[in-house]
C-alpha cells in the first residue's frame, strides 16, 4: 500500500492550494481515503475523507465550506481543494487509509498560510 501526497506550499491568507494523494497497492473500490493534519505542538486531526465507491464525503467543522475533497477513480487519486485558507490551517497534511484493519499513512506535505 502506498500513498503519495503532494501539493503543499506557502500561500497567503485567503489563498488556495490543492493537495493530491496518489494511491496504489490495494483495491480502492472498497476503501475510503482521508486527509489528516498536524500543526506544530498539536495532535493530528481529521480534516476530510471520501469513499472511493460511493463518493460519500466527510468534513471537519473547521473546514466545511472552504475545503472540497474529490476523487479520480481512473487515476486512483484524491484531491483536497483548499480555499479561503487561514493561518490556522498551517500544518503538515497526511493522507490516510485503512486496509484490512491496518492504518497506512503517506508522507506529509507542508501547508503554510501566512497572515
Amino acid at each position: 500500500v502506498q500513498l503519495q501526497a503532494s501539493g503543499g506550499g506557502l500561500v497567503q491568507a485567503g489563498g488556495s492550494l490543492r493537495l493530491s494523494c496518489a494511491a496504489s497497492g490495494f483495491n480502492l473500490d472498497y476503501s475510503a481515503i482521508g486527509w489528516f493534519r498536524q500543526a506544530p505542538g498539536k495532535e493530528r486531526e481529521g480534516v476530510s475523507c471520501i469513499s472511493f465507491s460511493s463518493g460519500s464525503t466527510y468534513y471537519a467543522d473547521s473546514v466545511k465550506g472552504r475545503f472540497t475533497i474529490s476523487r479520480d477513480n481512473a487515476k486512483n487519486t484524491i484531491y483536497l481543494q483548499m480555499n479561503s485558507l487561514k493561518p490556522e490551517d498551517t500544518a503538515v497534511y497526511y493522507c490516510h487509509t485503512v486496509v484490512f484493519g491496518l492504518d497506512y499513512w503517506g508522507k506529509g506535505t507542508l501547508v503554510t498560510v501566512s497572515s
